[in-house]
């Protein structure tokens, strides 16, 4: 780093003259980084945009869905048996009269106890594992021989059953437990091994092969799992405690609640969209918003609220928005009138879904207002995508230039304090001739005055 003394000849803070005369040439330089604060700001708004858009289209979407729109809701008069789910293919206003008469459940058998685990006292020969009526021979050898081996060997064969050791704290602690790996299935395993001091004996099972049992309107069902979802057209039911003789009341109804929520989540998407957009478009402080004059933007905003307010022919009763319960608010937002809304879903939910999703080979308002969010979000050809480029584009461009014009006041600088180097230099020059000659005057005025005497 360089010391510099300034001003040592000519008294004048050439350091600061140097660093306002730069200021001055700075100012360029200043008004390309407020270009780029600007540029930046205004890319993080069409940013926030399309994420704001990208968030409303999944809500339309959801909207734009006939099961979405026809959802169910499930009532049991009893949780202890069972949990009840529906889709909206399940016929509202239907009941049902349930009995869990059985779980499915695999088997389980536990063989008699020995006092190790590892010791190879079995024998040898084989062992019978019979599966669903299927039977397959394992091989015990001296190797394997131990209860260890036994439950190696039966893993090993993947016959359907999984073995594992207990310890049960008797004087023989050592038990072989074996449990069916699919419900309703049942095993049985037979000893032939001969020549050891221990004996491989299965009793019955503890736990019995049985498939799920239930009976709906009477009707016996049974299932290979404890989720049984073809007994009701569009029910799931997932049984957790056999009861049977007892039964409990299923019924089905139209989910309206869950209907309204999905409507009002669409509403609150939009008011998203529409708020962002006049927030950034307001004049504020006499300046105007960071989006303010975008065409673009402009046309996003009257576009949507076009599209709520125009009638759109369907089968259905319904052709707008409004005869929804939708209410344009002065600021443009959406608010839903919950009581419009109830009854519309109440009394004509088949007319609601009509205008909001379609039917058929008829299109909903939804995909209509999907497809034109879509447009403008499109990662390849969107409106959006276009804006976003040409700030980057700009923003590139000035640190371009920025980074040129740095270069050349660095140089400029440089310039300066050579110039009031050299300046310095000449004027500590012309000082000291001045004082030799100062010097020298005086000395012939001494001189001159001394011969007069």
């Amino acid at each position: 780093m360089t010391i510099q003394f300034g001003g040592l000849a000519t008294g004048l803070d050439t350091g600061s003259i140097i660093e306002k005369l730069m200021e001055l040439e700075r100012q360029p330089v200043n008004r390309l980084e407020n270009d780029k604060t600007w540029l930046n700001n205004r890319l993080k708004a069409f940013t926030e945009l399309d994420s704001k858009l990208k968030s409303f289209g999944e809500a339309i979407s959801t909207l734009g869905k006939n099961d979405t729109l026809l959802q169910r809701a499930a009532r049991l008069s009893s949780d202890a048996c069972c949990t009840a789910t529906v889709s909206s293919s399940a016929q509202a206003g239907a009941g049902y009269r349930i009995e869990v008469v059985a779980l499915a459940q695999v088997q389980k058998s536990v063989a008699n106890g020995v006092a190790s685990r590892t010791e190879n006292s079995f024998g040898t020969g084989s062992l019978t594992l019979t599966v669903g009526g299927e039977s397959q021979s394992i091989e015990i050898s001296a190797e394997n021989n131990s209860l260890q081996g036994i439950m190696q060997a039966i893993n090993s064969a993947e016959l359907g059953v999984t073995a594992a050791i207990i310890n049960d704290g008797t004087d023989t602690p050592f038990r072989l437990v074996l449990t069916g790996n699919d419900v309703g299935r049942d095993f049985s395993l037979t000893s032939s091994l001969s020549g050891g001091t221990d004996s491989l004996t299965i009793g019955s099972p503890v736990q019995e092969a049985t498939r799920a049992h239930i009976r709906v309107d009477g009707i016996d069902i049974f299932s290979d799992s404890n989720t049984v979802s073809e007994a009701i057209p569009g029910v799931t039911l997932d049984l957790f405690q056999a009861e049977p003789g007892k039964i409990t009341d299923l019924s089905v109804s139209v989910d309206r609640e869950s209907i309204k929520q999905t409507i009002e989540a669409f509403a609150k998407g939009y008011n998203e969209v529409i708020k962002f957009i006049t927030t950034q478009s307001t004049r504020s402080e006499g300046k105007g918003g960071i989006l303010s004059g975008d065409s673009g933007v402009s046309t996003i905003k009257r576009r949507l609220q076009t599209m709520l307010t125009t009638p759109f022919a369907n089968s259905g009763v319904f052709s707008t928005l409004s005869e929804l319960g939708f209410e344009t608010q002065k600021d443009g937002t959406l608010k839903v009138n919950d009581k419009r809304l109830s009854e519309a879903v109440d009394n004509n939910l088949d007319s609601v879904v009509k205008l909001l999703a379609g039917d058929g080979g008829e299109d909903g308002m939804a995909k209509r207002m999907r497809e034109y969010v879509d447009s403008i979000t499109s990662a390849s050809t969107g409106l959006l995508k276009g804006r976003k480029d040409s700030i980057d584009s700009n923003i590139k461009k000035i640190d371009n230039r920025i980074d040129s014009m740095e270069m050349r006041l660095e140089k400029r600088q440089k310039m300066l304090e050579t110039q009031f180097r050299s300046m310095e230099t000449l004027v500590n020059g012309l000082n000291a001739q001045s004082s030799y000659l100062t010097q020298q005057m005086s000395m012939l005025t001494n001189m001159m005055s001394g011969g007069k005497k």
